[in-house]
């Protein structure tokens, strides 16, 4: 029989039985729970709060299920002294921010992905391009884990490899779906910056860049961001510590507020002759007072979408002063914000605001049964499809297409594919473009029209669906469109047939982390544009600079 004083203490402790276990057999277990689940765990007492923060084994197996890759983690714990509850913590913390971001413009495509660095995420754009053995890319931001394993440090790029802008990461919402670049006069970051007029936005994030600047020492100039392979592991350590001085030397990046205002104060100040001053200043009141007019008129008129997602965030009848939103701290810095955003969307596709410094995540559906075929697919118009690896042909544009599952009025399932970038060299189609549209539970009656691909090989039909694919070229938002045929074929891809006219576009399912890893680096645009390009813009703004050649366009 148990004593009475042993049941009062097994009854007091429920953690003897977990406590008692070997560590091996609890990071068994750890392996099939979630972060939350641990932690929940260790805060039911005391004793079990003690032994989960000294299970690092336990806390292992979280990170290998977070970052499979075992070299890359043991490299991320030596670094953090062996704590795998530290690694851990950043990559759970870090995790709303992985996929796929967007902005509206320009149109050809501000398509932004995110993937694991050196203890660190690393934000890139795919650049618009011909179809090539090497993707090409441009780095957008950097977060970097603070001591504690949180995703804080915020480092902007743009313009020259060598140049790095630093801020913090003001806060991360659990289900973020919009990053916003912000500016920041207090720790921790409580402003108000979004109530600030667009203009005064825009003249202090480019006032902040310009004085927060720092440099890489030139040895970490070429240094990759992210581990191609595990020979890189030792120079991507080296460039974290090299950045977290000098994320520390600059202060997190902070402007003295007096120095901000003095730069303000002299782009406000016009040389004007004494006997115009007067009449060109009645003069502007005059034009302002009938743009505001012109202006509110329309704005009634005219009601974007994008206004509606940013409703509950920016509506406010009053936009604060600029001066005021100065005076509440001594020093001013850069933010990148993480917010939770209510925001409409067609066809998995979010209308966006064109004034914000925003991106916004695309949803990615996962492939499951009755649904195999969801997921970011590339690939080109005409038959046979292009080959990366075939540099001897002429290149064709590289179209990136997100693919997702949508339920229409009557019920019935419809494959939805959506452009996200265009390889063209000016635009063709809309961002946020149905390129085709197939009737999952419709049998197609057409037959494809090639009986051999590219190789000679015979081509094997897997299944058809009924479908529309795009008409129109550029000039409609929500284009119109032809009946077609997608086609799934037995080596895996897929290929929608326009009826009429029998233009044909391939597509490959893609692993873009894998790509942009194996990819090529080209210069950044300054860094505000990097993060967001607000000015609308029809052709591939991102080509200037690496000299990228001209696309072929595809079939309207």
């Amino acid at each position: 029989m148990t004593s009475s004083s042993d049941s009062g203490e097994l009854a007091g402790d429920g953690a003897e039985l977990i406590l008692s276990l070997p560590e091996d057999v609890l990071a068994l277990i750890s392996a099939h729970l979630r972060p939350r689940d641990l932690l929940a765990l260790s805060a039911a007492s005391r004793s079990l709060r003690h032994a989960l923060s000294t299970a690092d084994k336990a806390w292992l197996a979280q990170c290998r299920r977070l970052l499979p890759n075992a070299s890359h983690l043991l490299a991320w714990r030596a670094a953090f002294g062996d704590s795998s509850l530290t690694v851990c913590r950043f990559l759970h913390s870090a995790a709303p921010l992985l996929g796929l971001w967007a902005h509206q413009n320009p149109e050809l495509g501000n398509l932004v992905a995110t993937l694991p660095g050196f203890l660190s995420l690393v934000a890139v754009r795919s650049i618009p391009q011909e179809l090539s053995p090497r993707l090409l890319w441009a780095p957008v931001f950097e977060l970097l884990a603070d001591g504690c394993g949180r995703p804080a440090l915020l480092f902007l790029h743009g313009a020259a490899d060598d140049s790095l802008f630093p801020g913090l990461l003001a806060s991360l919402h659990p289900h973020t779906n919009t990053l916003l670049l912000e500016a920041h006069t207090c720790l921790p970051p409580a402003s108000h910056f979004s109530r600030l007029a667009f203009a005064d936005r825009r003249r202090l994030l480019n006032v902040l860049v310009a004085a927060c600047r720092v440099t890489l020492p030139p040895d970490l100039t070429a240094a990759p961001l992210f581990a191609r392979s595990d020979d890189d592991l030792p120079l991507l350590a080296a460039r974290r510590e090299a950045m977290l001085r000098l994320h520390s030397d600059a202060g997190g990046g902070m402007v003295s507020r007096q120095e901000v205002e003095a730069v303000l104060l002299g782009a406000r100040r016009t040389v004007l002759p004494a006997d115009t001053a007067g009449d060109r200043m009645r003069l502007r009141r005059s034009f302002s007072a009938v743009a505001g007019y012109v202006r509110n008129s329309l704005r009634q008129i005219v009601t974007r979408s994008a206004s509606a997602n940013s409703r509950a965030e920016y509506a406010h009848s009053k936009h604060l002063p600029l001066d005021e939103f100065l005076r509440a701290g001594d020093s001013v810095g850069l933010s990148l914000r993480g917010a939770r955003m209510r925001l409409s969307t067609y066809r998995n596709w979010p209308s966006m605001h064109d004034n914000r410094f925003a991106l916004y995540k695309l949803t990615m559906q996962a492939p499951m049964a009755g649904r195999e075929y969801a997921g970011l697919w590339g690939g080109t118009f005409g038959w046979p499809p292009g080959r990366p690896e075939d540099e001897h042909k002429p290149g064709k544009a590289l179209f990136l297409l997100l693919l997702s599952y949508e339920e229409d009025s009557e019920g019935k399932l419809l494959l939805i594919a959506t452009k996200v970038l265009e390889g063209t060299h000016y635009v063709v189609h809309p961002n946020g473009s149905s390129m085709f549209i197939a009737r999952v539970g419709e049998p197609s009656a057409e037959s494809f029209p090639w009986q051999t691909d590219e190789e000679s090989h015979s081509v094997e039909i897997k299944r058809s669906f009924a479908g529309d694919g795009i008409a129109t070229g550029y000039g409609f938002r929500y284009p119109g469109s032809k009946p077609g045929s997608l086609f799934a074929l037995q080596d895996g891809r897929l290929a929608f047939v326009w009826r009429e006219n029998k233009a044909v576009l391939t597509l490959q399912r893609l692993d873009l982390e894998d790509m942009i890893r194996r990819g090529e680096r080209v210069p950044a645009l300054p860094p505000i544009p990097n993060f967001a390009y607000l000015t609308k813009s029809y052709s591939n703004v991102f080509a200037v600079l690496h000299g990228s050649t001209s696309c072929p366009a595809s079939p309207r």
